[in-house]
């Protein structure tokens, strides 16, 4: 393709405009011609008058041709050439006869006609390459582009070089190569997580198989069998659990696709506060609200928020022992942007450990560790922040955190 789409019909509306302009340049050369020549008409008139007023003389000039006719009558001015291409206005007044020879004027109206259409043409001319030159030069930084992710696949994710590229390029090329380290990250999380799927699947069904086995090496009684089977039946509920907290991840890649929707945050964290209150009352904890700025209204993806708040209640009520209290705030940064926060009164976490990692578990506490998994996964969706730390304020604790940028919350 000789030009970029932009580019022609950037062209496309040059060449009209300049189109248009030369036929208003042409139609007002020919409507000061007119003009011309009708002043000139009026000039000869004038001279007519006077020749009559001073008996029939005229004083020499080239342009001018004086002579008379038997005829009196009064004829309409003639525009007319003769055989060597000379143009002349006459006119017949009273048996007068004026010539007058505008040759010049006419070939100074052909030129200045000439040397506009040429100017414009050259407008044209110019124009015309330097868009060839332009969306050539538009086309080779993108013909890098495409090489480039051409090569990109599951096994080979690496950045784009920006040394190549014009500087106008290097936004656009930061984007992709943003793009390509959550596509990078993504792919290793699922690794991961199919890995870990794996891993947590064959422990219970090994176990399944060897306490098999050992059943059928010799007959028992009968309530070894029925023992056996509620152990085999823990460990299919088991992997219940892993099978539907996957089927979670699934629902939650889903959710990344979902309409992002304007939603007041700070209404939206009250109302499960107020919800996980219930729940924490119920088992003899506390929870303290304590929302900062009165409102924050972002265009977000709810399915995904409410993945993250609730899994941080849920883990927060979890390990806070009995009697102690959990505080649910939010508040404005320096940056303008909102951070929502859960404290909990619990054992803390080790920080040396990737809490992310899917399948992460902490003690002897229920679940099968995808609960911040699927927490990370849903605030990189959202172009958001998440982080667990240690309490410093010298209380046995953690805080969960998650900070959502002060503009669009969900890049579309």
């Amino acid at each position: 393709m000789l030009f970029s789409e932009k580019g022609l019909v950037n062209l496309k509306f040059f060449t009209i405009f300049t189109l248009l302009t030369l036929l208003f340049a042409i139609s007002l050369l020919g409507t000061l011609k007119e003009l011309f020549i009708i002043g000139e008409i009026e000039e000869l008139q004038k001279l007519i008058r006077e020749i009559e007023d001073k008996g029939g003389e005229l004083e020499k000039t080239s342009l001018i041709h004086l002579s008379f006719t038997q005829e009196n009558n009064i004829t309409q001015p003639l525009v007319s050439k003769d055989i060597d291409g000379h143009s002349f206005i006459t006119i017949y007044q009273n048996g007068i006869v004026l010539q007058k020879d505008i040759s010049i004027v006419e070939k100074i109206f052909w030129k200045a006609t000439i040397l506009i259409f040429l100017f414009l043409f050259g407008i044209v001319f110019l124009t015309f390459l330097y868009a060839k030159i332009a969306s050539r030069d538009i086309r080779q930084p993108i013909s890098i582009l495409n090489r480039y992710l051409d090569r990109v696949n599951g096994n080979s994710l690496h950045h784009i070089p920006k040394e190549n590229l014009p500087e106008d390029f290097h936004l656009l090329v930061d984007t992709i190569n943003n793009l390509i380290n959550r596509i990078d990250t993504f792919i290793g999380s699922q690794k991961e997580l199919f890995i870990g799927v794996s891993h947590e699947l064959k422990t219970p069904l090994a176990v399944i198989k060897l306490k098999n086995q050992v059943l059928l090496i010799k007959e028992r009684e009968k309530e070894e069998y029925i023992e056996q089977i509620h152990f085999i039946n823990q460990k299919i509920d088991e992997m219940d659990k892993i099978v539907s907290d996957v089927l979670n991840i699934g629902r939650l890649e889903s959710a990344q696709f979902e309409q992002p929707v304007e939603l007041d945050i700070i209404s939206f964290l009250k109302e499960k506060g107020e919800e996980f209150s219930l729940i924490a009352k119920s088992q003899d904890r506390n929870i303290v609200i304590n929302l900062q700025p009165n409102s924050f209204v972002a265009t977000i993806q709810k399915t995904l928020l409410n993945q993250i708040v609730q899994n941080f209640l849920q883990n927060a009520i979890k390990f806070t022992p009995k009697g102690k209290k959990i505080e649910l705030r939010s508040y404005l940064n320096p940056k303008g942007n909102l951070v929502i926060e859960v404290i909990d009164e619990g054992i803390g976490i080790d920080e040396k450990e990737d809490i992310f990692a899917p399948f992460h578990r902490k003690g002897n506490k229920s679940g099968v560790g995808l609960g911040l998994f699927l927490a990370k996964s849903g605030a990189d969706a959202m172009g958001a922040k998440i982080s667990v730390k240690n309490r410093d304020d010298g209380v046995s604790g953690a805080i969960a955190t998650l900070e959502l940028q002060n503009r669009l919350v969900c890049p579309i």
